[in-house]
C-alpha cells in the first residue's frame, strides 16, 4: 500500500468543514486549508501525511492569524499507532491546537481535539515520587543520556544491604536494616528484584552469586 499524500486527506478535512457550515478552500497564502463561515473567525487546517516538526511549526505559525488551527493527518494503524498518535494529540493540546484524524479508507473525520488554552493538570502523586527519589538518591551517580541504565534509591538501598551480607554474612532483615539504614530490606530482599538475595532460614537472608558478581561489577 502506498503512503498516503496530503492531497488524500483534503475531500474529507473539506466534507467534514462543509458539514459544520463553512466555505473552505485550499492553498490560501501559507494555509493549507481555510474555512469561513459568518460570525466566526477562520478555521486552518494543516494537512500531513503524518506528525511532524514541520507540521507543528506550520501550524503554531497560523496561529498568528487565528486562534482555530487544526492538524490533520491519517488515522493510525496498530497498537504502537496509537500510542503515538496518542501522545501526539497531548503535544498538540498544550500547544493550544486541534487535532483531527481521517480515515483514508472511508473519508471519515475525527476530532480528537479542539484548539485552545491548556492548563496542565499537576499530579501531587508524581511530584511526591521524584521528590521522594531525589531525597533519597545518594550523590549523583548517573549522567545524562544512560540508555536506561540509571542508577535510582533502589539500587543503591540493595548495593548496601548486598555489600553489608558479604562482609557480615547471612543476617536477618531487622539487624541488616538497622545495619544498613535500609528500613525496607526485609521487604526488598524478599521481592529481590535484581536476584541479588536468597532465603536460607526464617527471617534470614544471604546473597546469591548474582548478588556478588554485581558487587564486583
Amino acid at each position: 500500500m502506498s503512503k498516503p499524500a496530503e492531497t488524500d486527506l483534503y475531500a474529507p478535512v473539506k466534507s467534514w468543514l462543509e458539514g459544520l457550515g463553512y466555505q473552505v478552500k485550499s492553498e490560501v497564502g501559507p494555509a493549507d486549508v481555510v474555512a469561513l463561515r459568518d460570525g466566526a473567525p477562520p478555521v486552518i487546517v494543516e494537512l500531513k501525511a503524518g506528525f511532524s516538526l514541520t507540521l507543528l511549526q506550520q501550524a503554531v505559525a497560523r496561529q498568528a492569524v487565528t486562534d482555530l488551527v487544526y492538524v490533520a493527518v491519517p488515522r493510525w494503524a496498530g497498537r504502537s499507532g496509537w500510542r503515538a498518535f496518542k501522545g501526539n494529540v497531548g503535544l498538540c493540546r498544550r500547544l493550544g491546537l486541534g487535532v483531527v484524524s481521517v480515515r483514508l479508507t472511508d473519508g471519515f473525520v475525527q476530532v480528537h481535539a479542539d484548539p485552545g488554552p491548556f492548563q496542565p493538570r499537576k499530579s501531587k502523586v508524581k511530584a511526591a515520587r521524584l521528590l521522594s527519589e531525589f531525597s533519597r538518591r545518594t550523590g549523583d551517580p548517573n549522567t545524562g543520556g544512560t540508555n536506561g541504565k540509571v542508577v535510582t534509591a533502589y539500587r543503591q538501598d540493595a548495593e548496601k544491604l548486598a555489600a553489608c551480607l558479604a562482609k557480615e554474612g547471612p543476617m536477618k532483615g531487622a539487624a541488616l536494616a538497622k545495619a544498613t539504614g535500609v528500613a525496607t530490606a526485609t521487604r526488598m530482599m524478599a521481592i529481590n528484584h535484581y536476584g541479588w538475595f536468597e532465603r536460607v532460614a526464617r527471617g534470614v537472608y544471604n546473597l546469591t552469586d548474582e548478588g556478588r558478581a554485581a558487587l564486583q561489577d
